[in-house]
């Protein structure tokens, strides 16, 4: 899969294509080039860490919206096993753009739910470009209801820009859809833990993300609108988008602050487009952990717990 560069990568990409050529150079002309390449190794690594060391907000968020990131049937790709996906929301459609089903992590069943984006303009428009319908969040709440009644812990994974804003999502009751999300997910008695792995735009995220534990990739972001949005309506103007996405603070590090989430998941260096099936690997290790540590908890301890959580959350957006 060819790996798009943004701007403030093109030094690295520079230095990582002049490996290539040396390493192509060795193997047609038979000449040892191991020193050089080693050095362009160390120097590549350096560089890699001092530009993601001081990422902006804004650079985050381009970089959460990388077009090679891993999605979240990459994430069941690499980190489960027996995926059966289930469809439908047993009342008008199957929305593509989120997907969801049984799957196996490290032997063990959950109920795996996340929004899905598209690479190719055709799999875009297949899944809407990762913004569900109201159909989706209730194949969502169908698929969690069903996790509870077998007694299985629920994943989401969020990866949108938000629920789909069309005069046909409206008319289905799309706004109702997430807010019964919402209401719902906050009184299921099986461990719920929610993972940002790309965008959480706004309430079409949060109607994937009430848990018990709310983790984010460590170059994810999660906000009520996006930069471009706020700018719009702030400043009327789509060059104040850098100074939006500081001040929505939108990055994990800034939410880990705030106490909104409870864990910053870290990315392979360079971020989870360089090393997807190793990001889906770091990303096992914490949800077996979580998973392992909810599991403890009896079902009303879980249900209030994540109700006490949604009460901080409102004490903290009033302070």
């Amino acid at each position: 899969m060819a790996v798009t560069c943004l701007d403030f990568e093109e030094s690295i990409v520079e230095l990582e294509t002049k490996i290539e050529e040396l390493r192509e150079k060795s193997r047609r002309e038979g000449v040892d080039f191991s020193s050089e390449t080693k050095k362009l190794h160390k120097k590549v690594n350096r560089l890699r860490h001092d530009v993601f060391k001081k990422l902006t907000s804004w650079q985050r968020a381009r970089l959460a919206r990388h077009p090679s990131r891993p999605y979240t049937l990459d994430y069941i790709q690499f980190m489960t096993t027996d995926f059966v996906e289930l469809h439908g929301d047993r009342a008008f459609g199957d929305c593509h753009s989120i997907v969801g089903g049984f799957a196996k992590i490290d032997g063990k069943p959950v109920m795996l739910i996340g929004s899905q984006k598209g690479r190719q303009t055709k799999d875009k428009i297949y899944r809407n470009f990762g913004m569900a319908h109201p159909e989706g969040y209730r194949k969502a709440l169908r698929l969690m209801k069903m996790a509870e009644k077998f007694h299985l812990p629920v994943v989401t994974l969020l990866d949108t820009p938000g629920a789909y804003p069309g005069v046909g999502a409206e008319e289905r009751g799309q706004s109702e859809a997430i807010a019964r999300n919402l209401m719902e997910m906050s009184s299921i008695g099986t461990p719920i833990v929610s993972v940002v792995i790309g965008e959480g735009g706004s309430g079409g995220a949060l109607a994937l993300g009430v848990g018990n534990r709310v983790l984010m990739l460590e170059h994810s972001i999660y906000s009520v609108i996006s930069p471009e949005g706020c700018a719009a309506i702030l400043w009327n103007s789509c060059d104040k988008v850098e100074e939006a996405a500081t001040a929505l603070q939108l990055t994990a590090q800034d939410l880990i602050r705030l106490n909104v989430i409870d864990e910053i998941i870290k990315e392979p260096l360079g971020g989870a487009h360089r090393a997807p099936e190793r990001a889906a690997h770091i990303l096992r290790r914490v949800l077996r952990r979580h998973l392992a540590e909810l599991g403890e908890m009896s079902s009303e301890e879980l249900i209030s717990h994540r109700r006490g959580k949604i009460r901080r959350m409102g004490d903290i957006a009033m302070a």
